[in-house]
């Protein structure tokens, strides 16, 4: 991954955070020019996390309630859910504006704590800081070999016995509209982005299949302790794309002899 490509990343999420911070987290056609109501956008997190932790539980994959860590966190959707569950949460961004508007609508009371993060790691956390990593709907918006770098990074920074959350799209469907994102060239789609869609800023898409998931999850884990999808499951679909849901189980580490 170069500075370059990391740049483009962090310019065109600023300008998404300045223009539209809650559209551009949850992109409706419904809400543009300002059209989310913060505490209906704060209770679209809510479901979320509830129905995610639930399904946690029902998959037997436990994990603490200390510390969470919420990936790409944009305004504060998902922190804000996240902190009615964990006694700490720290969100994370690259999106200066973004963050500001994430601790404008921060209701946690301080269990909240917001961070720039403009390196193509996490190395500000140590080693198993939180009992739960959770990201929607981010990875898919960075180069391909940056996304596999936080996920080896996820892995680090997962408790043992923890777990992570991670919502992507699996694929493009077979419509007009998957098919131009799976064949069309990226400056092509950058531009009806930006002139037929009037988006503020592009926003990239790839792909992450459960087996590729997985596969950069066992990278670097030592053999036999790679982190296990425990269920990959269908949560959300347009004429775009399938998206999946991985609910993922960090394994503890063996008791010394």
């Amino acid at each position: 991954m170069s500075a370059v490509s990391l740049d483009e990343v962090r310019r065109d999420w600023t300008r998404l955070g300045s223009a539209e911070p809650l559209w551009a987290v949850c992109v409706d056609p419904d809400k543009r020019n300002g059209g989310w109501d913060d505490e209906e956008f704060l209770a679209s997190g809510a479901a979320e996390i509830d129905g995610a932790l639930a399904r946690l539980a029902e998959l037997g994959v436990g994990h603490g309630t200390g510390r969470a860590l919420d990936f790409g966190c944009g305004a504060g959707r998902l922190s804000n859910a996240l902190a009615r569950h964990f006694e700490a949460v720290d969100g994370v961004d690259i999106s200066a504006p973004m963050l500001a508007e994430a601790r404008r609508l921060d209701r946690s009371g301080g269990r909240i704590t917001f961070h720039l993060n403009e390196a193509p790691d996490l190395s500000a956390f140590p080693d198993d800081s939180f009992d739960l990593v959770y990201t929607d709907l981010v990875l898919q918006h960075l180069p391909p070999e940056l996304a596999a770098g936080y996920l080896r990074e996820f892995t680090r920074v997962a408790r043992p016995g923890g777990a992570m959350v991670l919502g992507v799209p699996a694929r493009e469907r077979a419509t007009f509209k998957g098919l131009v994102f799976r064949y069309a060239p990226w400056p092509l789609i950058r531009l009806a982005q930006r002139v037929l869609l009037r988006y503020p800023a592009p926003m990239r898409m790839h792909t992450w299949s459960p087996e590729r998931i997985a596969a950069a999850l066992a990278d670097g884990s030592a053999p036999g302790r790679a982190p296990r999808i425990a269920a990959s499951e269908e949560y959300w679909g347009g004429d775009h794309w399938q998206h999946l849901r991985h609910f993922v189980a960090v394994p503890p580490r063996e008791e010394s002899p």
